[in-house]
């Protein structure tokens, strides 16, 4: 897979492409369900944001007309299941993923207004009763030949009027009271309920929000379905003043409601007179927010990507109009003659490939994982458990999982394929080894995507020049810069992913997982070097080392450094994960590529050479991410052991100037050696100028080994971005976009 046989880049990758990096080109029913997304969002969606809609923060009938589109298309069903008046049978993890993609390829605002009503029914998907999910879900598709009604719109109130909205979700103001409870009667409960930030609320017509119980008669909190008939007060509040994806209706709502236990999402159960609901409110949002942090982690993903034909054309055009005539470099290629914008492009390229495939990646494993769950659900309530008494069950199966592990990273001939059917047959082990995979893969892409990916699109607009920061910039640059800002505090700001992959990266069965990875990126680059899979290896090794030493490893003052309060020792080491497990899934979507593309003749003509050049993009990207790797490792390493003093402890390894002058008729050349490998101290102790001896490294001799390989490793990547950089300047793009300025 190096470059070796000059196949060019012919044209920007299309959907046959990605149908087979992102796997899902056996699915006809999500190529329509693209197709349809993608003409409204580079249609109606597209001619809104260029007519200036996103200058206001009002719903205006602009806006609402794309709910219209939204129901016409299929998008406003697609969370659906048939049954329910949907058409993708199955899991939807995959669907909506690509359905925000499409979106957010035009903008982000379009996006979170389709997916925030998908997320007001999340909870009543997640862990409503059957007949709360078989009443709100079939409300909410458009209305069928012959039906006089209007769909519901749905909208998630879980963050309140509190100082810094958003930084904790387990605060809650709004309390759920009992109003009336008559003898054999169902409760009817008082809800108050103040939110903050809740997109969809300009129009929603039921609200799902989380309360904290404020009655001796209700145990805990919930979470409960609002509609807007109820009695008492339903006020949309006032719009939220954003700067950002202005496309969404965002409000600070209040409600003062009275509604009748029914409406507790996941029912309940009374004991001594006390309302015991199913769920908690955290419990809930736990289920909601580890599969819808991955539709907006590909939010930031599409805008990357977008970016790439804009920059393109903008910089090869640059100077058309002055000097140069047609067929000079000045005319063809613009400010393309010049390395630096080549690179800076790639850099943009290979981050968004490398952050689509992570977020795919995290999508199908929920789709995987969501059936699993629910017979994992069943097998456990059928044996009357739940709390701790189902998480200790489930801590049964963490052996047998490991040895699943275990026989599954063997070579095929070496299996026990008897004992590795039997532990796959188990619903119990198969769940608990992909949820060990999902607890990870759902923070690491939301925040690598939306975190870096807010960085690099700073980088996609400056590549613009003045032009990225107004208005009219084509692929709408600039905002999208600005919408990647708030996609980074969704669903939980930076320091909830991090504090979550801090602890569940920790996982013996994730880490068993990780170790395979690694053995499998080199015997990866044995067959395909060109992709920098030997440099990725060699990385992983390195954050493996680093993580086991930490975690075992005092600092210089005696304090443990792997524990959740030393947050400058956890969340680094998390964001250096997220970068290796972003390059890995780039590289095993591209080989997935090169292995699958061959079978479609339509893509005969220019396969060789976009495999060659995203096998390029895949060694520039395992490269950044060895360096992001090696810096945090050795920072954390290092960083936390003192500085050797001009003392004794530290000087008893210095050699003595009079010494090694005796020494050298003995042992010719040490005193050259000496003094470029140690201190050397003069008469009277006079030690060199600086603050003390060399640092030595007793104890981390394998870290630096490691270290030194990994730096050899990075051999070749420049040449590959090189390689990626004239590609970029031969390839052919669109004279215009297909949506307007």
């Amino acid at each position: 897979m190096e470059n070796s046989s000059g196949a060019p880049l012919k044209t920007l990758p299309g959907d046959d492409i990605r149908q087979i990096m992102w796997r899902f080109a056996d699915r006809y029913d999500l190529h329509m369900m693209v197709q349809a997304t993608r003409a409204v969002a580079r249609g109606p969606v597209a001619r809104a944001v260029a007519n200036g809609e996103r200058n206001t923060h009002d719903w205006t009938p602009a806006k609402a007309a794309l709910l219209k589109h939204y129901d016409e298309s299929g998008i406003t069903s697609a969370f659906m299941d048939p049954s329910e008046g949907g058409y993708i049978e199955g899991p939807k993890n995959l669907a909506l993923a690509l359905l925000a993609f499409e979106l957010s390829w035009v903008d982000a605002g379009a996006a979170t207004a389709s997916l925030a009503g998908n997320l007001g029914l999340s909870p009543i998907h997640e862990r409503g009763t059957p007949e709360q999910r078989a009443y709100y879900m079939s409300r909410a598709v458009p209305a069928k030949p012959g039906e006089d009604r209007e769909p519901w719109r749905y909208a998630f109130a879980l963050t309140e009027p509190l100082p810094f909205v958003g930084v904790e979700t387990g605060m809650l103001a709004g309390k759920v009271r009992v109003a009336e409870w008559q003898d054999g009667q169902e409760p009817i409960l008082q809800v108050d309920k103040r939110g903050r930030f809740i997109t969809n609320m300009g129009y929603a017509n039921v609200v799902t929000a989380a309360v904290d119980t404020g009655d001796p008669r209700i145990k805990s909190s919930c979470m409960i379905i609002l509609e807007e008939t109820d009695p008492g007060t339903f006020d949309r509040g006032t719009p939220t003043k954003k700067l950002v994806h202005q496309l969404s209706s965002t409000n600070d709502p209040v409600f003062n409601l009275r509604v009748p236990a029914s409406r507790i999402i996941g029912g309940y159960t009374v004991k001594d007179g006390v309302i015991i609901p199913k769920y908690s409110h955290g419990e809930i949002i736990e289920a909601v927010f580890r599969r819808t942090r991955v539709t907006v982690a590909l939010m930031t993903s599409a805008k990357l990507l977008s970016a790439i034909e804009p920059v393109i054309m903008y910089a090869r055009r640059r100077f058309r109009g002055g000097e140069g005539a047609p067929g000079t470099p000045r005319y063809e290629l613009g400010l393309q003659q010049k390395e630096d914008v080549l690179h800076r492009l790639v850099d943009v390229w290979a981050t968004g490939e490398a952050s689509a495939s992570l977020g795919f990646e995290a999508a199908r494993l929920f789709d995987q994982l969501d059936p699993l769950e629910k017979v994992k659900d069943q097998l456990l309530a059928e044996k009357g458990l739940s709390g701790r008494a189902a998480f200790r069950e489930l801590t049964k199966k963490q052996q047998e999982a490991l040895e699943l592990i275990r026989i599954k990273g063997q070579p095929v001939g070496e299996r026990d394929l008897q004992r590795q059917g039997a532990l796959e047959a188990d619903p119990l082990v198969s769940f608990t080894v992909l949820d060990s995979l999902a607890n990870v893969l759902c923070p690491a892409c939301k925040l690598w995507n939306t975190g870096h990916g807010a960085n690099m699109m700073r980088e996609a607009v400056s590549l613009m020049g003045g032009y990225g920061v107004t208005e009219d910039c084509p692929g709408f640059l600039g905002q999208k810069w600005m919408d990647a800002q708030l996609e980074a505090t969704y669903e939980g700001p930076e320091a909830v992913q991090r504090l979550q992959l801090s602890i569940t990266m920790t996982n013996e069965l994730f880490l068993a997982q990780f170790r395979q990875w690694m053995a499998e990126m080199k015997r990866l680059a044995a067959k395909h070097p060109g992709t920098g899979a030997c440099t990725l290896g060699t990385a992983m090794q390195l954050w493996l080392w680093t993580l086991e030493h930490l975690q075992k490893t005092k600092d210089a003052e005696g304090g443990k450094l792997y524990h959740k309060t030393r947050q400058g020792v956890t969340f680094p080491l998390a964001d250096a994960l997220c970068w290796l497990l972003a390059a890995r899934q780039f590289i095993l979507d591209v080989l997935e590529l090169a292995e699958k593309g061959a079978e479609n003749p339509a893509l005969a003509d220019g396969l060789a050479g976009t495999v060659e050049f995203l096998s390029d993009l895949c060694h520039v990207q395992s490269a950044r991410a060895a360096g992001e790797v090696g810096r945090v490792c050795a920072e954390l390493v290092h960083g936390y052991q003192p500085h050797p003093a001009w003392d004794d402890a530290s000087c008893h390894i210095c050699y003595m100037q009079d010494e090694l002058a005796s020494l050298e008729g003995i042992i010719p050349g040490i005193e050259s050696t000496a003094s470029a490998y140690s201190d050397v101290l003069r008469e009277g102790g006079k030690h060199p100028d600086k603050a003390g001896p060399c640092v030595r490294f007793e104890g981390l001799e394998s870290f630096v080994r490691l270290r030194m390989k990994l730096d050899g490793c990075l051999t070749g990547a420049r040449l590959a971005k090189d390689r990626a950089a004239v590609a970029l300047s031969k390839v052919m793009v669109r004279e215009a976009l297909d949506y307007p300025a």
